[in-house]
């Protein structure tokens, strides 16, 4: 089986020693997407509801240069600083997949990298 990594400039660029993501099979692994702007290289403003958007943006980025898209997503991992956010986070998480939605798992972290409020990774299949 063949392993390809997946690199495109409409997502931000890895920060250290991993790819955006690998096709392994017909199988996509996202690293985790954190919300910075991909023209800037800097993290958004605008608080949760932004930083949302902006990982989710730069999640279908990675996603669509593997060759898939976001209605292919099998599983996500989201990664909050704060479970208060939840509510927030799942209804603009819903405006980005439709049903059969991935099954998901949500975890609140005391840290994030650049000291983002969320983080998203996902597993994918090409069709």
């Amino acid at each position: 089986m063949s392993i390809k990594t997946v690199n495109t400039n409409k997502a931000p660029a890895a920060i250290g020693p991993y790819s955006q993501a690998i096709i392994s099979g017909n199988t996509v692994f996202t690293s985790g997407q954190i919300p910075i702007d991909p023209a800037t290289g800097e993290v958004v403003n605008g608080g949760i509801e932004a930083q949302t958007r902006r990982v989710l943006e730069n999640l279908k980025a990675v996603l669509e240069a593997a060759g898939t898209s976001m209605s292919n997503v099998i599983k996500t991992t989201v990664f909050i600083n704060d479970m208060g956010n939840f509510a927030v986070v799942n209804s603009i998480y819903g405006e980005y997949f439709s049903a059969p939605y991935p099954a998901r798992s949500c975890v609140e972290v005391s840290k994030l990298p650049k000291g983002v409020e969320i983080e998203i990774e996902a597993v994918a299949v090409i069709d």
